[in-house]
């Protein structure tokens, strides 16, 4: 028998170099062959992409009316993460910002509920600030309005600001936070490239109202609207309502150092105590009233007349 050729005495064909100066060969697909792209050579500018992410959350113990106000916004907000409820501690603020890291956020929206009967809302910007509180006043939700307006749920809402948010500095900050938070990214996954509603924000009595409109636009063939013929458009109340009662305005992330307190705001506490020592002033002049009755009838007493005795026998 013949020895075996060891696998180191095999000729082995060394692998041909691909000539450098060869032009590449185009890659085929499934439309046909695809021609190289030409390389760039100058360098693109960085385009912004607006990537803003909202997480919305709310306290334990919060009441089922301000949790369908929650889920109304979420619904509302295309680009808006819900999350699990947060104890609502002193340490809420490191344990959100922990949240908003770990949900690829850049916003939060905390709704607190104190005493199952006050709603606050922290509107935040993670991790460095800055903060807004706010107490929540004349909160209707959609299924509680029952409103005939309707719009696609994901597509892009207009914002719309009274001109008393140009006035002062303080409002000039909560406009734009509103805008960056409630304003739906260009291009985001989940929403819709177009506009049907409308998101109206308001100053009155330094309190900011909140409605939502839908854009209604006539869809008959008779009656199609011209490029510019705005008269005919309506806007039709979709929902849902609430008053935000600026409190105060922190340079952090859910605290630090205070950039403006609202003079004007009285807690809803004070306001029960003062309604209770009413109550309890009116409790008092009463039993004043019926001690001075009584003293009167005493002073005072009725003349026997003569027929008191006819008819005891």
């Amino acid at each position: 028998m013949g020895k075996k050729r060891k696998h180191s005495e095999a000729n082995v064909p060394e692998p041909t170099k691909k000539d450098s100066d060869a032009p590449e060969r185009p890659k085929r697909t499934l439309l046909g062959w695809k021609d190289p792209a030409p390389a760039d050579t100058k360098e693109s500018s960085p385009i912004f992409r607006n990537k803003e992410k909202v997480l919305i959350t709310c306290s334990r113990r919060i009441s089922y009316r301000y949790r369908h106000l929650m889920l109304s916004v979420v619904s509302l907000l295309p680009h808006a993460k819900k999350d699990n409820k947060v104890e609502s501690k002193e340490s809420k603020g490191a344990t959100l910002n922990e949240l908003v890291e770990l949900k690829n956020c850049s916003s939060c929206l905390f709704f607190e509920c104190r005493k199952q009967k006050d709603l606050y809302i922290w509107m935040a910007k993670c991790p460095n600030g800055p903060s807004v509180k706010f107490l929540v006043n004349a909160v209707h939700t959609m299924e509680e309005l029952k409103l005939t307006g309707n719009h696609l749920k994901g597509s892009r809402p207009l914002l719309t600001f009274s001109a008393n948010f140009d006035k002062d500095l303080h409002w000039k900050l909560l406009k734009e936070m509103i805008t960056q938070i409630f304003g739906t990214p260009k291009e985001q996954r989940k929403s819709k490239p177009y506009y049907d509603h409308v998101f109206a924000f308001s100053i009155v009595d330094d309190h900011i109202w909140f409605r939502n409109y839908q854009i209604s636009v006539p869809h008959n063939e008779s009656d199609k609207v011209d490029r510019g013929g705005l008269d005919k458009i309506t806007l039709v109340e979709v929902g849902p309502r609430f008053c935000l009662n600026p409190i105060k305005i922190f340079g952090g992330s859910f605290g630090g150092p205070t950039l403006y307190e609202n003079p004007f705001y009285v807690s809803p506490n004070q306001i029960r105590a003062l309604e209770k020592k009413n109550k309890a002033g009116n409790y008092a002049k009463k039993v004043k009233a019926k001690t001075r009755r009584k003293r009167h009838e005493l002073e005072n007493p009725l003349e026997v007349g003569e027929f008191a005795d006819m008819w005891k026998e």
